[in-house]
């Protein structure tokens, strides 16, 4: 596992993926690296299932479902943090560690942040969880219980939380019901989006459908809320959304991406693009250079 600058090529290498809680490396006869050992247990229980067994080249296309990069408050590096199967669990690991270290006491994550050494992390039942990373080990608090179903957390430029719920809807193309269901033939669109202002202290959230001069960037990496000042270019009180669709986690290819605009104004999606564009792996992300760091000569 390597991080990579997509404008620079530039690679850092991160722990290997056999240090994982969840995963133990298994040699052939000459004690090279032949297989994988994938274990199903979950941090809040035992597995009685035998674990599974992968191909040195498959097992990335089950284990990861979102990887984030943060700059690390206390060293100043990143910090590389993983949602991963089974059942969404977290593990994380600074740049030069030389394993991955898990956090043991919750799954089922959906999307986080890192805020002032914290780590957010949003449960799919709407619970916010803070992960205290910088102990030799990991500390939770629970900030606010099961408020509603959310897929995405946000930092506030103006302070404090966002919740977004994202709704989605299945439309097969070209059905014959003779026929076999075909991947390909689905197509995969965004109906609505709900966003909610969360109170802290007051363990609460209140939908709001107006961003005042911000937009949201929201699909399979760190979701982000932007100022229309700063960036003139986009639209305001507008979600950009890119395909996050389980579907990826499996491998699945030639399928058509859900890339558009929702106007949360008026409750409707715009493309980004058209026609909709198709892809054959990996899930699309938004990729925010720093261009201060970049060598133009």
């Amino acid at each position: 596992m390597h991080l990579v600058n997509p404008i620079t090529g530039e690679q850092i290498a991160l722990p290997s993926v056999t240090t994982m809680e969840h995963v133990n490396p298994i040699f052939n006869e000459s004690g090279a690296l032949h297989k994988y050992e994938f274990s199903l247990h979950t941090a809040t229980r035992v597995s009685y299932a035998e674990p599974s067994i992968f191909a040195l080249g498959e097992l990335r296309d089950y284990i990861y479902s979102k990887a984030f990069v943060f700059t690390d408050t206390f060293t100043g590096g990143c910090i590389v943090v993983l949602i991963h199967e089974p059942a969404g669990q977290i593990s994380f690991a600074r740049v030069g560690d030389d394993k991955w270290t898990w956090h043991p006491s919750h799954s089922h994550y959906s999307d986080c942040i890192y805020i002032d050494g914290l780590l957010y992390a949003l449960t799919a039942q709407g619970e916010i969880h803070t992960l205290d990373l910088s102990g030799p080990t990991i500390t939770m608090k629970t900030i606010i219980g099961s408020l509603s179903y959310s897929r995405y957390i946000v930092q506030a430029p103006w302070g404090g939380l966002l919740l977004v719920w994202r709704s989605v809807e299945d439309i097969e193309e070209d059905y014959e019901a003779d026929l076999p269901a075909d991947h390909a033939t689905f197509v995969r669109y965004t109906r609505e989006i709900k966003i909610y202002s969360v109170d802290t202290m007051g363990k609460k959230h209140v939908e709001i459908n107006n961003l005042d001069g911000h937009v949201l960037f929201l699909g399979h990496n760190q979701s982000l809320c932007l100022s229309t000042e700063q960036y003139p270019h986009l639209k305001e009180n507008y979600t950009y959304f890119t395909d996050d669709d389980e579907a990826w986690l499996f491998g699945f290819k030639n399928k058509r991406c859900d890339i558009g605009l929702f106007d949360l104004k008026h409750n409707s999606r715009e493309e980004l693009v058209s026609p909709q564009l198709w892809s054959n792996f990996p899930a699309p992300v938004w990729i925010t250079p720093s261009f201060t760091k970049l060598n133009f000569a």
